[in-house]
């Protein structure tokens, strides 16, 4: 090891050479700095022939100075290690190696949750699916649930919080397995150290409760709310906290009300919508008081919906999106081993230098034009290396990508003459952007741009738009929604404000049955009577049982209008049972099943679901099912017809053959 080296080994700048023993690991590659610590790719070797890919997190210099903050600390790297569940990513070992604090961790097999959406957006694959979503978020409530209760051996709580719950930090594994990080170290860098002042936000902004971006004293339900943004934005796709600058969004967090998943995704169920909102609740007492209750009402809602929640299927999909990496990985993994290999034998084979002392060869990694990584011998100062060049896949890398553990670092460059190269990664020109202010009177008003609903609401600074001329809506409950169209350009921001007229619609139906239940714009509305929003269409359905469903079209009414519609609907005329089928005729070869008779085959459910981005309303058999997705319909084993009309009237149908005892799901896509 090189004087240099040895003079200050906490102190890894660019031109550290690797691999290279650190203790007893190897570390293999620097994958990612940030202002706390270095995160590396290591190896574990042992007696009889283990070895073992982890990750050293190595505290950089400026934060060893402060003893007070490495007591902290190792004090909670201490408490991290007592973690042992399968939802958290395992602590395996806390030191100090050459004047250097580190922190040994489990390697996960996976991609963080961001990384996973990006390559969602890669594949074409435009929705989480619900199941997998829902498994993440289980996951997650399991792992935070066990960390939030554990006490130490007297039995006093560790009040451990996380507070830093976000996308970076889930890893999903390629078996299906979820795994939080950075516990335990998140927590005491907010309390120590000059780089972690008292008062500074520690965590993700946009993921932060309304009492963490306060700057207030946290406890386990802090986590909770991260767990509810999550959980609105992998099932509706959304964003939920984004506004121009972190400032806005912490006012977002604080100030404002929040939109509910159904805003902005149609057809989204009841039952985990109320799972979303309590936990996203401002009020502490009102909000789930533990991850474990979360955890149960989600178990609930799978169970009644029959969704198939799996790790299995969660490893499938995951296998799916990134096989050309896995690929790469496996190739990856046997160049690792002569990698170690050779580690190794330079350890037991070093030179010795004049003094008879063993010294271990170092080695260099530099990037070939081919993109693969060269590992060359750099030999100690007075003994020439006898190593050829070793060529390792770049994919050796990509083993430990998706660990970020909350450091805001980039990625270590393999060579110091790409730093020197800037035509190489020379970035494309960006296009211009526009910016728009949408101010409304009064404020808090929900805007929609080019019929999307935005996380923002009045007033509010949006940048990043398109140029040219945007569908500007401003809407709020009890006032006229207000339409406009708003030319922008990239010369100066734009500015719009809305004077809302205050007032609504009232509507009264006559002649619906006793039964009846109605949505307006997929909502649920009461009967007889019910106010919509004036200045825009709306659609009313009505449902009941024995009665065809019922879909009428409101048309754009005044502030202050009353209006009376007809309710009556047309009865269903059932089939008898018993009577012959019609012999099939080449026109009615491809009729949509009806029901069969049922005798003694049981019964079974099934469950209609919109996608596409729309709903529509059921019919089962000519019976009236409700807005998409609906609840689990008990029918007769065999077939039956299944019908779904969306909120232009447009019929799809589809048969669904139902066996005794299971759950069909009958799926329709639907556009907005």
């Amino acid at each position: 090891m090189s004087a240099a080296t040895q003079s200050d080994p906490s102190q890894p700048g660019p031109e550290e050479v690797l691999p290279r023993r650190f203790g007893k690991y190897t570390l293999l590659r620097r994958m990612a700095t940030g202002g706390m610590a270095e995160i590396y790719l290591a190896l574990q070797r042992s007696v009889a022939g283990f070895e073992k890919l982890i990750v050293i997190k190595r505290i950089l210099p400026a934060m060893t100075s402060d003893r007070g903050f490495i007591d902290m600390l190792l004090h909670e790297a201490r408490v991290a290690a007592t973690l042992s569940h399968p939802n958290i990513v395992q602590t395996i070992d806390v030191g100090q190696v050459e004047g250097a604090y580190f922190i040994a961790l489990e390697h996960v097999h996976g991609e963080d949750l961001r990384s996973i959406v990006r390559q969602m957006k890669k594949k074409g694959v435009t929705e989480f699916p619900l199941e997998h979503a829902i498994a993440v978020i289980l996951g997650m409530c399991a792992g935070l649930g066990y960390a939030h209760d554990r006490r130490d051996l007297d039995g006093t709580p560790l009040n451990i919080v996380h507070r830093d719950v976000s996308p970076q930090n889930v890893l999903v594994g390629f078996a299906g397995d979820v795994k939080i990080v950075d516990f335990g170290v998140a927590k005491s860098g907010t309390q120590t150290a000059e780089q972690t002042k008292s008062g500074q936000l520690k965590g993700k902004v946009p993921y932060m409760s309304p009492e963490q971006a306060r700057g207030e004293e946290v406890d386990h339900r802090s986590d909770i709310f991260a767990l509810g943004v999550m959980l609105f934005e992998l099932t509706t796709g959304r964003r939920l906290f984004k506004g121009s600058t972190e400032f806005e969004t912490l006012k977002m967090i604080i100030e404002r009300d929040y939109p509910r998943p159904s805003w902005v995704s149609t057809g989204y169920p009841a039952g985990l919508e109320a799972i979303v909102m309590k936990a996203l609740e401002k009020d502490t007492s009102k909000r789930y008081q533990s991850a474990r209750e979360m955890q149960g009402d989600l178990e609930a809602f799978v169970r009644d919906e029959k969704l198939p929640v799996s790790s299995i299927a969660l490893a499938e999909f995951m296998k799916m999106l990134f096989e050309e990496k896995l690929a790469a990985q496996k190739e990856a993994l046997m160049q690792g081993r002569q990698l170690a290999d050779i580690i190794a034998s330079e350890i037991v084979h070093g030179e010795r230098t004049e003094n008879g002392s063993v010294e271990s060869g170092r080695y260099s990694t530099t990037v070939t034009a081919g993109g693969a990584i060269a590992l060359g011998s750099q030999p100690p100062p007075r003994a020439a290396s006898k190593w050829p060049l070793v060529a390792i896949p770049i994919g050796l890398a990509a083993l430990g990508l998706g660990l970020f553990f909350g450091l805001r670092g980039r990625p270590q460059q393999a060579t110091s003459a790409t730093n020197q190269s800037p035509t190489t990664n020379a970035e494309p020109a960006k296009k211009a952007k526009a910016k728009l202010t949408v101010e409304s009177d009064p404020p808090g008003a929900h805007i929609w741009l080019n019929g999307e609903m935005r996380a923002e609401v009045t007033p509010a600074t949006i940048d990043d738009l398109p140029i040219g001329t945007l569908d500007v809506k401003v809407g709020l409950e009890g006032y006229a929604s207000m339409v406009d169209k708003v030319p922008v350009s990239d010369r100066e921001t734009t500015k719009r404000n809305f004077t809302l007229k205050k007032g609504v619609v009232a509507y009264e139906v006559e002649n619906a049955p006793a039964n009846a239940t109605a949505q307006v714009d997929n909502k649920p509305a009461k009967l007889p009577k019910f106010d919509v929003t004036p200045g825009e269409p709306h659609t009313l359905v009505l449902v009941a049982t024995g009665f065809e469903m019922k879909i009428v079209k409101l048309a754009t009414a005044e502030v202050g209008e009353s209006k009376k519609l007809d309710g009556a609907m047309k009865k269903v005329t059932e089939k008898d049972p018993n009577a012959p089928e019609p012999a099939k005729t080449a026109s009615t070869s491809t009729a949509t099943p009806t029901t069969t008779t049922t005798g003694a085959g049981g019964t079974g459910k099934i469950i209609v679901i919109a996608g596409g981005g729309g709903w529509c309303t059921a019919t089962v058999d000519g019976r009236g099912a409700g807005p998409t997705p609906t609840g689990a319909i008990e029918v007769g084993a065999g077939s039956h017809s299944v019908s779904c009309t969306d909120a232009n009237g447009v019929r799809q149908s589809q048969g669904a053959s139902v066996k005794a005892g299971e759950t069909t799901r009958v799926r329709f896509t639907v556009a907005n």
